[in-house]
């Protein structure tokens, strides 16, 4: 068969049958010599070809030295033969933990040996230089097709490896941020997941699609999954020099909350936090495009721990406002709670509203009308200032602290 008429994926096809009958009385030997050869060569295959597994490398050898025997001088039909068997011997290669590129340097080894002894018995049996030519195309070529299969099986099994790990992480996350794991039991699941457990951590709660990804963006060691409906992330060593600022640069423009730092079996409380303060900022009552540090939200966190028993105290304390107009009554809460927080100075009151202070002193002298002495009583000033500051939930009355409401409209006249 002329060059145009050699098949370039499987040229062995264009070969003369009877080459079969010159190379087949050699395959044994050729087989034999392989396996020596990979034992003596390849690291990896050195302690292994001593027992069983180089037994069954050998005899997995004569059986592709065979198919290719087989295959010469035939046409093309569907599927090679023996490509499950490649593909599987991959598969055992990444399960026995040994590397891709030993698997594919044993190969190259089998292709050169192979050749060696062919070509030798081809040139003794008179082949001319055209079949050598072709011959030496055809092996080289089928080590690298069954190379490819092995390498295939390898990938898959690796792809395949790599999910089952990122599942049993995601299972040890949830675990953790649970519950119900003692120190013991948590070094075990981490060590099985290939994970160092850290002494100290915080939980990251965020609205994000892809745990795994933020937790590459969160820093050395962190592992994610979805808790619900939340990105749930084990940041390590939270309090390291510079992590802060990385989280937070990180985490510029999204809704996420860092919760406490603490121990592993602490986990549960730095989650619950975290996911508390997430649902404060999707309320609008902490902010939704920055990181939240729960240990810096306290105040918030205690203030809207009991929502229906703040909202009564807020329906309670607020009485004497209710007759009165939606803008009316937007201005007088800002205000109020203005002077409170600046514990009547009206000049700072002023500045954060963003008018003169003789406007916070008009309508300071209105609120003096509608709550009488209850503003000079501590006790009621202290539940004022709370009931205001729970005012800042993002339902249907507010959208905003009341001092942001105002901002939001033009200044009175």
């Amino acid at each position: 068969m002329n060059d145009q008429e050699t098949p370039l994926d499987r040229p062995w096809q264009a070969l003369d049958p009877a080459v079969r009958d010159i190379v087949a009385p050699v395959i044994g030997a050729i087989a034999e010599e392989i396996t020596v050869a990979i034992a003596a060569s390849i690291d990896e295959y050195r302690q292994p070809m001593r027992g069983a597994f180089g037994r069954a490398v050998r005899v997995a050898i004569d059986l592709a030295l065979r198919q290719f025997l087989e295959q010469i001088g035939q046409p093309a039909a569907g599927v090679r033969p023996g490509r499950e068997v490649y593909i599987a011997l991959g598969r055992g290669e990444y399960r026995a933990g040994r590397r891709l590129d030993a698997l594919q340097a044993a190969y190259r080894l089998g292709a050169r040996v192979a050749w060696r002894r062919v070509s030798t018995v081809a040139r003794d049996a008179g082949l001319d230089a055209m079949t050598l030519s072709l011959l030496a195309e055809s092996i080289f070529a089928y080590i690298d097709e069954v190379s490819a299969e092995s390498v295939e099986g390898y990938a898959s099994e690796q792809a395949a490896g790599a999910g089952e790990r990122q599942r049993a992480r995601q299972a040890l996350v949830r675990q953790i941020v649970v519950g119900g794991l003692d120190l013991g039991e948590a070094e075990q699941a981490a060590r099985a997941v290939d994970w160092l457990l850290p002494r100290r951590l915080a939980v990251l709660a965020a609205d994000h699609r892809v745990p795994e990804r933020l937790a590459t963006l969160a820093g050395e060691g962190a592992i994610g999954a979805r808790v619900d409906d939340l990105a749930c992330v084990l940041v390590c060593d939270p309090d390291a020099p510079g992590r802060r600022d990385r989280l937070e640069r990180t985490l510029a423009g999204r809704l996420a909350a860092l919760g406490p730092t603490v121990a592993v079996d602490g986990a549960p409380l730095s989650w619950t936090r975290a996911v508390r303060c997430v649902r404060l900022a999707q309320d609008g009552v902490l902010a939704a495009d920055r990181l939240v540090f729960a240990q810096e939200a306290l105040g918030t966190l205690v203030l809207h721990s009991d929502p229906a028993l703040v909202g009564e105290l807020a329906a309670r304390a607020l009485v004497p406002l209710e007759g009165l107009t939606p803008a009316s009554r937007v201005r007088l809460e800002a205000t109020l709670l203005a002077w409170l927080r600046w514990q009547g100075h009206v000049p700072a009151a002023a500045a954060e509203l963003h008018v003169h202070p003789q406007t916070v002193r008009y309508r300071l002298a209105r609120l003096r009308e509608y709550f009488g002495d209850q503003l000079e009583q501590p006790d009621r000033r202290f539940e004022l200032e709370l009931a205001l500051r729970a005012e800042t939930r993002g339902d249907e009355r507010s959208a905003g602290s009341p001092a942001t409401r105002l901002r939001d409209r033009p200044p009175p006249s």
